[in-house]
């Protein structure tokens, strides 16, 4: 089988996530492990340059397809112009977020190419949601949410999650009440630092020690309570809170 995208089309919702997986892996090695080439590739005194991942988790740097309209959705044009204008790790957050935006673009250009009905594309998005976005493993905070996340998980199986980010945690409810000048004077300056980089995962925004947020029982995501509607007052009354993305995903047969 061919594994560039003019040749090779994938039909069902596994083999999409798998082409999806496979050109993310290539895009996550380009901008880490393989960042010094990377970066010496993406010349300023060059064309618009384009940064391509492919199936088979290899990457590219290159001029964008001649054709109009292209076979496949193009990636952001012209990331090698902003190289040597700011920072390297803005820079590399910079295409990595384009970068997630393309592989968007690619999984459901497939879909739609191929008839996917509203089921089949909720289920294809909660499969790429399941995995940290590129920024997110460029950043870093991928790794960080993995560590509070096993964490959480060792420190009791009953899904109580007392952690300093000040989540009350009666018998495992799950708000997270941030009240720093009250109760947790004395963690608020350790919750921001070691807090700071944790991402909503409906607005994509930071952490911030005076709002109110809430954590996803089912794939342990942090929301600010106003993005999924929830108060502390509501969330008093919650058990077992599903973030929207969790309680669309339908149970398997």
């Amino acid at each position: 089988m061919e594994m560039d995208g003019t040749q090779y089309n994938p039909r069902t919702v596994e083999e999409i996530f798998r082409d999806f997986k496979g050109r993310r892996a290539g895009m996550i090695k380009a901008l880490t492990s393989d960042v010094e080439e990377f970066y010496q590739q993406c010349d300023p005194e060059k064309e618009n340059l384009c940064l391509y991942g492919y199936p088979n988790e290899q990457w590219e740097v290159n001029l964008p397809a001649e054709e109009v309209p292209p076979e496949l959705p193009e990636p952001a044009l012209g990331i090698n112009f902003a190289r040597d204008g700011m920072q390297e790790k803005d820079w590399l957050s910079l295409v990595a977020v384009h970068s997630d935006a393309w592989l968007l673009a690619v999984a459901f250009y497939f879909g739609a190419r191929f008839g996917f009905d509203k089921a089949d594309r909720k289920r294809l998005f909660a499969m790429i949601n399941d995995l940290p976005t590129i920024f997110e493993v460029v950043t870093g905070s991928a790794k960080k949410q993995a560590k509070e996340k096993s964490a959480v998980s060792n420190h009791s199986g009953n899904k109580s999650k007392s952690t300093s980010k000040g989540r009350s945690s009666e018998s495992g409810k799950l708000s997270k009440s941030v009240q720093p000048k009250e109760d947790d004077e004395g963690l608020d300056e350790e919750d921001e630092e070691e807090h700071g980089d944790t991402l909503c995962g409906a607005c994509g925004e930071n952490y911030a020690a005076d709002e109110f947020w809430i954590c996803c029982d089912i794939c342990e995501k942090w929301f600010h309570g106003k993005c999924v509607k929830i108060t502390p007052a509501r969330a008093e009354h919650i058990k077992q809170y599903k973030c929207p993305s969790c309680s669309n995903k339908r149970a398997r047969p």
